[in-house]
């Protein structure tokens, strides 16, 4: 039970600052933190671009321009300002149903699968009741149920198994009074898919320990492939107790659409999320989700040239890595474009990774915290999608400068 933790939320968020906060400079001070939702340093990512990002997890940001050249949209400037549904625009609904395998009445849109994630837990959950969540993870993957005000119990998954799903552990951590169970796959920070026999046996196990729990699995990446490989099946038509989230964001980079769905088989569950999504945002915008049904409606005319830029930077990557294996260590993403790296313990001690950490800036350098995901701050997440091919080379030439200072 050691890689079993409970995370409750009645003000008892201490460690959990201690745990999420990054050891970059903040303006904020996450140890006078009063806010509901936990403070992290993940965050500073919306304000902080530097010119070797390698922090971002999506792929290349999609121009307005390339969106609007799609078909379909040609009567766009037609299109009335007024309020859409909150279920979400019909014809979104339909081609997120298409890619997912579902019926389009089970998808329910929503701001980004983060508003998604909060909806879930706020309308799932009460109080007493529990989540099993597995960690690392996205923030708002475990900061939205504590907001929400549900007990969390984090099951660890660890770099040495390479982030494997560790479905005894999980099994060791239901109970009766679980009521969502939350995983991702491809996982972020790290890319592991999550395989659908250890799903279906994930399922099995809360069948039997926690008959009333629901399943949510975290899609996001499922589309940022490499090359010509294959896209994984959606889980969302598998068992009806799976709920999945996903959005525009990653794999076709779009992420200043902030659309995002939920596909959700029960319908009593659907009607109750329609209306804690009316209650709080009332509806998607319907510029946004107008846009984003033509970018779905196109999608292999955009993800196919985003996964060949995949492939070349994931090679680039690998190939850095293979150079640098004295010193860092790194787990090969099978999904998106992000994975996670860590510095050698017998090369950089303590004081060494705190080095690190505070000479990126002198190298131009943004990565990602593994504190943020609730790991080490030894560990942290790549993003080799973001970048230009051309400055990919010279992103990754600045980071061996940066452990070359560090380790000095």
């Amino acid at each position: 039970m050691a890689a079993v933790q409970e995370s409750l939320s009645d003000g008892r968020q201490a460690s959990l600052r201690e745990a999420f906060s990054s050891s970059s400079s903040s303006s904020t001070s996450s140890s006078a933190w009063r806010g509901r939702f936990p403070y992290n340093e993940i965050i500073s990512l919306l304000d902080v671009n530097r010119p070797f990002n390698l922090a971002e997890s999506t792929s290349q940001d999609l121009s307005l321009g390339e969106l609007l050249d799609l078909p379909g949209l040609e009567s766009i400037r037609d299109l009335k300002l007024g309020y859409g549904t909150s279920a979400g625009a019909l014809a979104l609904r339909r081609e997120i149903a298409e890619a997912c395998g579902v019926p389009a009445e089970h998808v329910i849109t929503t701001q980004g699968t983060a508003l998604g994630l909060f909806l879930l837990a706020f309308e799932v959950c009460r109080a007493g009741d529990e989540a099993v969540l597995a960690t690392p993870c996205f923030p708002p993957s475990r900061d939205c149920l504590l907001g929400a005000g549900v007990t969390v119990r984090e099951v660890k998954l660890s770099f040495e198994s390479g982030y494997r799903l560790d479905l005894g552990r999980i099994e060791e951590s239901l109970t009766s009074k679980t009521k969502l169970v939350s995983i991702a796959s491809p996982q972020n920070p790290s890319g592991v898919r999550t395989s659908r026999a250890d799903v279906e046996k994930l399922l099995g196990s809360m069948a039997r320990l926690s008959p009333a729990a629901l399943l949510f699995i975290d899609e996001t990446y499922r589309e940022a492939t490499y090359g010509d490989g294959a896209v994984v099946e959606s889980f969302a038509s598998l068992d009806p107790r799976i709920v999945t989230g996903s959005s525009v964001s990653k794999a076709l980079g779009a992420p200043g659409l902030r659309t995002g769905w939920l596909t959700v088989a029960d319908a009593d569950l659907r009607s109750r999320l329609t209306i804690a999504k009316m209650n709080t945002v009332i509806s998607g915008s319907v510029l946004d989700e107008t846009l984003a049904a033509a970018l779905l409606r196109h999608r292999e005319r955009v993800l196919v040239p985003r996964r060949r830029l995949l492939a070349g930077a994931l090679q680039e990557l690998s190939n850095w890595c293979r150079g640098e294996q004295e010193r860092i260590e790194w787990i090969r993403p099978e999904g998106g474009a992000l994975c996670c790296l860590r510095l050698r313990a017998d090369v950089f001690d303590d004081a060494a990774v705190s080095r690190f950490w505070q000479l990126l800036p002198d190298h131009d350098l943004q990565l990602a915290s593994g504190k943020w995901f609730g790991e080490s701050d030894r560990v942290f997440r790549l993003g080799f999608g973001y970048l230009p091919p051309a400055r990919l080379g010279a992103a990754l030439a600045a980071l061996s400068s940066s452990l070359d200072a560090a380790a000095a």
